[in-house]
């Protein structure tokens, strides 16, 4: 699963290929909105632009969707490596600045230490759901399948 690294709170969360940055964000508590985005904002439409992130080093291609009309529309006079979260898709790990108009007193040490420490790639497929095991014995006794035990026997 590709993991997003905030670099600002200094956390890693796992997401599902193709999740929607915003709701990741806000899902595990990390902080998008300033002032104003607090009191006012769109709710993912892209209209207000209060949950704007930098995306730090984007290593492969294809890491985040691309960017939408909305955020080209809105983003003008922005850097490139700025995208609003709510048009933001997670495809594989990346390195996300939240509120990146406001600095912080040692940003550019924690963004190196986040870029050195490597993340995982990203997906390679959908985790397999857990299995208990006293389940699986049962299933496989209705499926008519033996086991060892049984064969000893």
């Amino acid at each position: 699963m590709p993991v997003i690294r905030f670099v600002r709170e200094g956390r890693d969360v796992e997401c599902y290929p193709g999740e929607n940055l915003r709701e990741v964000a806000l899902r595990e508590g990390i902080e998008l909105y300033g002032l104003k985005g607090k009191l006012g904002n769109c709710g993912g439409c892209g209209q207000c632009i209060t949950c704007f992130v930098d995306v730090v080093g984007e290593s492969s291609p294809g890491s985040l969707s691309g960017r939408t009309r909305v955020e080209e529309q809105k983003l003008q006079r922005r850097p490139e490596s700025w995208r609003l979260a709510c048009q933001t898709l997670v495809q594989q790990s990346v390195l996300v600045l939240t509120r990146p108009q406001v600095g912080f007193a040692d940003a550019d040490q924690r963004i190196a230490a986040a870029k050195s420490d490597l993340l995982p790639a990203g997906p390679t497929s959908w985790p397999e759901p857990e299995v208990d095991p006293d389940e699986e014995a049962s299933s496989k006794a209705e499926a008519g399948e033996t086991t060892t035990s049984d064969e000893e026997g």
